[in-house]
């Protein structure tokens, strides 16, 4: 039975990458703490007690997770729809090649395009309510999956594929068992950036046309002078975006221990 202590040589351990990011962290902070006011105009920058303080007192009238719920939440939506979506047309491209290489220069024209320049038509076509930002959020990560989906299917060994047509195991048997395990990774790191994507696309949502979430909070803050509001909305977004991160590569790490306990002895 291998031991659950096992990791790869040379792989530093989450307590020995927690403390520098700590220290760095409160240096960091301690640093912009001590340059406001003195080195820096504080109006301009804020200080960290501020901001810290504006945090908390958002976290105890509600607000905080009135607005961080809304953000994430339309986030949510557009990446797990992006996710749906991309990866069954990336599979798609990658079963019907020739469809695929009619179409790439429509899918890469369209991927290229600012998502900003379609919000004019997202308005239009869906209002300015929760559909027209979860439709941003879509915008922004169904690409990030197909492409992700389409190279990595791609990259599939082969010579593996061969050895299995040559003991005849089916198409099916081919997909489940040597291409999604092959092709997982590059989901899981297209998710990783398509969480900072969707988030992207539902702030924007929320500068068009919103009464609340966190780009609504930062735009209004912003627009007071409100140079703490605006930090103390940044910050939320951030700490958003490094849990939606770190589930992620919980759920990773979990499909990556279910594979690989039959291997165990």
């Amino acid at each position: 039975m291998a031991s659950n202590s096992d990791s790869p040589v040379g792989a530093p351990s989450s307590r020995n990458v927690l403390l520098p990011r700590l220290i760095g962290s409160v240096l960091i902070l301690a640093g912009w703490e001590a340059a406001s006011g003195r080195l820096l105009d504080e109006f301009w920058v804020s200080r960290p007690s501020l901001i810290a303080e504006r945090l908390w007192a958002l976290a105890l009238s509600g607000d905080l997770w009135w607005h961080a719920s809304a953000t994430g939440w339309q986030a949510l939506l557009g990446l797990l729809s992006g996710l749906v979506v991309g990866v069954a047309i990336g599979v798609a491209f990658h079963a019907l090649p020739r469809i695929a290489d009619a179409l790439d220069p429509l899918v890469m024209a369209l991927y290229s395009v600012p998502r900003i320049a379609f919000a004019p038509l997202f308005i239009i076509w869906f209002g300015i309510g929760l559909l027209s930002k979860v439709m941003m959020a879509f915008s922004m990560a169904v690409f990030v999956f197909l492409l992700n989906t389409h190279q990595g299917l791609k990259e599939v060994d082969r010579d593996l594929l061969d050895l299995a047509r040559s003991m005849r195991a089916s198409r099916w048997y081919r997909f489940t068992r040597i291409q999604v395990p092959a092709v997982l990774p590059w989901i899981f790191g297209g998710a990783r950036i398509a969480i900072g994507l969707a988030l992207i696309g539902s702030v924007l949502g929320e500068l068009l046309g919103s009464n609340r979430g966190l780009g609504w909070y930062v735009e209004r803050a912003g627009g007071t002078l409100d140079t703490t509001g605006v930090f103390a909305g940044l910050i939320a977004l951030m700490a958003l975006a490094v849990v939606a991160n770190e589930s992620v590569r919980l759920i990773e790490n979990a499909l990556g221990a279910r594979r690989a306990e039959p291997n165990r002895t």
